[in-house]
């Protein structure tokens, strides 16, 4: 499957969403969240400085982004006035980065080791709740990164980049419990994902240049080669059956700035996406 692009020019892309017929997406370097539709068409939400990178909404609408540095989780409102959702600070061993949103408007987003690549100690998973409190429902994992809820809102899954795997968990209303893997997925560096109306997820990997589509067990169904990082990924467009895949190459926020590597390719797949996101 050949891929298209529809944004190129911008530096590290992270993650995309589909909501209200246009991608929404993270500039990391740039401090930008963004749009664009499906003519290529972008505009610039919110500003937000220190590595803004999963997106989220609340029930009332207003979009969630996890924040680097210093570690919180930002809002923006319809009004578009930013403020901080969540103070961080304290409780985040390492910078915030993926994140999903569920039903409720809790935030599950992981913490990442960034600096101890290619050997970065375990990190958290967080809940934010509605109201902005926060603690910590996991100390254990491995890199986490892109997380998805199934459909009936029961199942958590996150990908464990230096775990190879993906790991899931009951999600009940007093947190995270019966982790286990969900798929083992060795030689790959699984980074987003997203969930499809099969059960099947599609995973950025971050070393293979590449998305993958895995059953749950690791049994690997599809795959889209990128010929460059592939480094999170989502299903929408009008029917669903759009594959967006945010590529470009990993390294110093500064050069990333100067060269600005950053795209969105984009194939049509067979089966539309699923849960949240």
């Amino acid at each position: 499957m050949d891929t298209k692009v529809l944004v190129e020019g911008r530096a590290f892309l992270e993650g995309p969403r589909w909501r209200e017929d246009r991608l929404w997406f993270s500039d990391v370097p740039a401090g930008e969240v963004l749009t664009v539709d499906m003519d290529g068409r972008c505009e610039t939400v919110a500003a937000i400085e220190g590595s803004p990178s999963g997106l989220g909404w609340l029930p009332d609408g207003t979009l969630l982004v996890a924040r680097g540095v210093p570690a919180a989780v930002v809002a923006v409102p319809a009004s578009g006035q930013v403020r901080i959702h969540a103070d961080l600070t304290g409780v985040a061993e390492f910078p915030p980065n993926d994140m999903v949103v569920d039903s409720s408007g809790r935030a599950w987003l992981g913490t990442c080791d960034i600096g101890g690549i290619p050997k970065p100690s375990v990190s958290q998973i967080i809940c934010v709740e509605p109201d902005g409190s926060a603690w910590v429902a996991d100390t254990d994992m491995r890199f986490p990164n892109g997380s998805v809820i199934t459909p009936d809102g029961q199942t958590l899954i996150v990908a464990e980049t230096f775990g190879a795997a993906l790991t899931s968990f009951d999600l009940g209303s007093g947190g995270l419990t019966g982790k286990r893997q969900w798929a083992s997925v060795p030689g790959c560096l699984p980074d987003g994902i997203c969930l499809d109306a099969e059960g099947a997820v599609w995973l950025a990997d971050a070393g293979g240049q590449a998305a993958v589509r895995v059953r749950q067990g690791g049994e690997v169904l599809e795959r889209v080669d990128v010929g460059r990082g592939c480094y999170a990924c989502t299903l929408g467009g009008p029917d669903g059956r759009t594959l967006f895949l945010l590529t470009g190459e990993f390294g110093p926020p500064g050069r990333a700035l100067e060269t600005r590597p950053g795209r969105i390719e984009t194939v049509t797949v067979d089966v539309p996406g699923a849960g949240s996101p």
